[in-house]
């Protein structure tokens, strides 16, 4: 086990050394490499300067809040962080995932399902990675290897580059954001819904947080819309989900 996660690195931030002492127990043995800080500066100053594989981010810190951190993080590099929020904080959670989230996890929380969060996000993460570095080598010379992409009408997915383009225009999406894309757009027209995007993107059970999928369908829409009042590509399906509209 240890050597499937040895080189990764995770930064837990919380201001209660018995939640860190949990969290650090539990992923040290499953080979992750642990970074702590119990403050919002600290913490921030720690993913700047380290640049861990993931971040476990608690919404109520010290000098500088979990919310605050995740936005100027996000706003340096893409990392996947995880935000650990209290059961009765609904609204952190929301503009948690609004600010650039990748998940959250409620206290108390299964230390299965946690670690469970980890590895699933730190994954996703690679496989973005692993794309980027096969088009750095293609672009120094190597034979470059056929580029998958899923065009439907002004919507353009380029799945190696992780690359979406509207109108012929780059847009900056998260790669949770890119997922949910992606799950849609390889079927056009097919109505999917918010339980199925939960298992299929978020790559686990959730039982009835759909509002994690409302708040990212209306990120990506206010970045790949015209009008967001009157979609033309991602388009709900009022009582059922979500789905990209057809060009036929």
């Amino acid at each position: 086990m240890e050597g499937i996660n040895k080189d990764k690195t995770v930064l837990i931030v919380d201001d209660e050394q018995a939640i860190i002492d949990v969290l650090k127990f539990n992923l040290v043995k499953e080979g992750y490499k642990i970074l702590e800080a119990k403050d919002g500066q600290t913490g921030l100053d720690m993913a700047l300067s380290e640049k861990p594989d993931l971040i476990m981010l608690d919404i109520m810190l010290p000098k500088i809040d979990g919310l605050t951190v995740c936005k100027r993080v996000k706003n340096s590099y893409n990392i996947p962080i995880i935000l650990l929020t209290a059961k009765d904080t609904e609204i952190d959670k929301i503009v948690g995932l609004e600010l650039g989230a990748d998940d959250y996890i409620t206290k108390p929380f299964s230390v299965r399902e946690l670690v469970a969060r980890v590895k699933a996000n730190i994954r996703k993460a690679d496989v973005r990675i692993e794309g980027t570095k096969e088009d750095n080598q293609n672009q120094k010379g190597e034979k470059a290897k056929t580029t998958k992409k899923i065009i439907v009408g002004e919507l353009e997915l380029d799945l190696d580059r992780f690359e979406v383009k509207v109108r012929n225009k780059i847009i900056d999406l998260t790669l949770r954001e890119f997922e949910v894309l992606k799950f849609l757009a390889s079927q056009p027209g097919q109505v999917v819904t918010r339980e199925v995007l939960l298992e299929k993107v978020w790559g686990y059970e959730y039982y009835g947080d759909i509002r994690t999928v409302d708040v990212t369908v209306r990120r990506i829409r206010e970045k790949i819309e015209a009008d967001t009042s009157v979609p033309k590509i991602l388009i709900t399906k009022r009582g059922v989900g979500y789905y990209i509209a057809s060009d036929e």
